[in-house]
This record gives C-alpha cells, sequence and structure tokens, in this order.
C-alpha cells in the first residue's frame, strides 16, 4: 500500500514544480510582448528594403554583379537559427529535425556547411556530426543590429569568393504567441521578386547604378538578418510560454490526481483501523 507520507511529499514537490513554471510562464509573456514590438518596429524597414532592392536590381545586368548569380561550385551555406536555451517546448527539436531533413532530401550529394546560431543546436548538430563551419552563441544576451551584420557578412564574403554557391537561412517564423512556422530562406544568390512600381520608375544612379546597387544589397541583407532574428526572438518566447504553460497545467491534473490517490489511501487505513477497534471489542 502506498505510504501516506511518500504521497504527501509528492505533491508538494508538484506543487513547487508548478510555481517555478507559472513564473517562468509569466517571464516568458513580459519578453514576448517586447520582443514582439521589437518585430513589429522591424518587419516594414526590411520588407521596404526588399522592395527597394527589387526596384532598383531591375536596371543592372545580373551577371555584373556577384550577388545576383549563382557561384561555382556545389557547397552550399546553411545558417541554422536556434537558442541558447531551452524549456522553450519543440522549438529547438523541430529546427534541428527540419536541418537534417534538408540535409538528406533537399541538398543530397551536395557538401553542405552550417553556420549555427544558438547553443542548443549547435550541441545536438555537433553530435550528428554534421559540418559545423562556425557558431555564434550567446548572441541574443547583448543583442544589437552589429549582432546580425557579425553573422551574415562572413557569408557574403565566401560567397563573392566562390568558397559557396548559395547561402541559406533556416529559422522559425513568427504567427503568433501559439504558432511559428519553420522557415527556408535564400538569402543568396539574390533574386529579386517582382518589383512593382518600384521596378517602372525612372532613377539617376550616382556615381554608377553597379556601385550603389552593391551597397543596397549588402544593406539589405543585414535588414533581412536582423528581421530574422527578431523572428527567431519572438518565437522562442512564444514557444517557451506555451510550454511553461502546458507544464503548469499538467502539473494541476498531477496534483488532482496524487490528491485523489492519498485520499483514497488515508479512507482505506481508517476503514482497517475502524475495522481492527471493532474486532478487537467484540473479541473483548
Amino acid at each position: 500500500m502506498p505510504n501516506l507520507q511518500g504521497i504527501r511529499r509528492r505533491i508538494a514537490s508538484v506543487k513547487s514544480t508548478q510555481k517555478i513554471t507559472k513564473a517562468m510562464k509569466m517571464v516568458a509573456a513580459a519578453k514576448l510582448r517586447r520582443a514582439q514590438e521589437a518585430l513589429l518596429n522591424t518587419r516594414p524597414y526590411a520588407y521596404h528594403m526588399r522592395e527597394l532592392a527589387n526596384g532598383l536590381v531591375a536596371h543592372i545586368d545580373p551577371t555584373d554583379h556577384p550577388l545576383l548569380h549563382k557561384g561555382a561550385g556545389d557547397k552550399i551555406a546553411l545558417l541554422v537559427v536556434s537558442s541558447d536555451r531551452g524549456l522553450c517546448g519543440g522549438y529547438n527539436a523541430n529546427i534541428v529535425n527540419e536541418t537534417l531533413r534538408l540535409l538528406q532530401e533537399q541538398f543530397p550529394g551536395k557538401a553542405v556547411e552550417i553556420t549555427i546560431v544558438g547553443r542548443k543546436g549547435n550541441d545536438v548538430l555537433r553530435r550528428r556530426r554534421c559540418t559545423i563551419r562556425s557558431a555564434h552563441i550567446g548572441i541574443y544576451d547583448r543583442y544589437t543590429i552589429n549582432s546580425a551584420t557579425s553573422v551574415i557578412d562572413p557569408l557574403v564574403d565566401q560567397f563573392i569568393s566562390g568558397q559557396v554557391s548559395e547561402v541559406f537561412c533556416l529559422y522559425n517564423e513568427f504567427k503568433s504567441a501559439i504558432s511559428q512556422k519553420i522557415t527556408l530562406e535564400q538569402l543568396l544568390p539574390y533574386t529579386p521578386e517582382d518589383s512593382g512600381k518600384l521596378g517602372s520608375s525612372f532613377f539617376v544612379f550616382e556615381p554608377s547604378a553597379e556601385e550603389i546597387v552593391s551597397a543596397l544589397l549588402r544593406d539589405n541583407l543585414h535588414a533581412q538578418m536582423h528581421r530574422i532574428f527578431h523572428e527567431a526572438m519572438a518565437s522562442e518566447q512564444g514557444a517557451r510560454m506555451a510550454a511553461m504553460d502546458s507544464a503548469t497545467n499538467n502539473a494541476a491534473d498531477v496534483i488532482v490526481r496524487l490528491t485523489l490517490k492519498y485520499n483514497r489511501v488515508r479512507q482505506d487505513a481508517i476503514t482497517r483501523e475502524m475495522v481492527e477497534i471493532v474486532s478487537g471489542a467484540e473479541a473483548l
């Protein structure tokens, strides 16, 4: 028969865990609100930079600029954005599993060098014996636009020098507090989308279209990388808040079940004692 004292200890332990998960949920909710505000401020600038780049690229020959056409060889650079901390549900597991799927299905037979952001993704992918070219750990602690620049600039230099032929980025796009979408975005070579009004406008370039587009394309990559990091930070906090909410609810269910079990065991013990007392009285 279960020990009453042991059940009481388990109930107290689960209640302590529930307090921790509830506090972590509140912290994640506060961080999510700040991350979401930063993302909403970042997205318009990044989208306008993309539109501007699309419009200006239409005025030059793609073969004249190294960032506009695929490089030689078949080596691919894959930038994977994970998190430094856990306790965020399947956030990191999903991004790692998608990375492994891409290596097997989308890039079979190609040399893929991974640049990983985040401690969790780095630990798992190294155990899977993936080719890790560089890792950026702790980038979220004091994040600035320079952090995004330091990640994307080496990849741009590798692409221009011909070390890699394509550059992709895999990250979680923020949809809502409970929904994140894993997105694979091609960063290089830059493929302009429909430029709309900008594509049909007339531009006068000084000093030259090539120099302006060259600077603009790199600035556009900085802006997109800045947006991607904000997408990842908001997605991480949303996933953590949902995970802690689920853990808190699960702890409440466990407490209810343990309480019922405790009451049954206690009732059985009382009934057994009463039977023993009655039997002893009858024997006397």
